[in-house]
């Protein structure tokens, strides 16, 4: 369950990212509710989740599929650019959010349980 959490929350991040951007310098209203209610529930799931997630690797993994899933979708919805070494580093980061997550000591995952 603290892995969903985390991964909710940073699916929650890749909204707000949006959100600020969309929200003009906090000049329009409901971008802004949005950017603000999503700030809070990923930094609530966040905190739930590290409970029983080390830190380190919380944070990595947290900030790494916000990273990684904003850049994506400005590429598929916005148009920005892709090319291969964009894609290549990319494929890194996702590469190391997986790697971290397998490769969490034993005492770590049963903390999970």
């Amino acid at each position: 369950m603290p892995w969903v959490l985390l991964l909710l929350a940073g699916l929650s991040e890749i909204v707000w990212a949006f959100g600020l951007k969309y929200s003009e310098g906090f000049t329009n209203p409901l971008w802004s509710a949005v950017t603000i209610f999503f700030i809070l529930v990923s930094f609530l799931l966040f905190a739930k989740a590290m409970k029983t997630i080390p830190v380190g690797t919380a944070y990595a993994v947290f900030t790494g599929i916000g990273a990684a899933g904003t850049v994506i979708i400005s590429m598929m919805l916005l148009n920005e650019s892709g090319g291969f070494l964009k894609i290549f580093f990319l494929s890194l980061l996702i590469g190391g959010i997986i790697g971290l997550k397998m490769t969490m000591g034993e005492n770590e995952q049963e903390k999970e349980i």
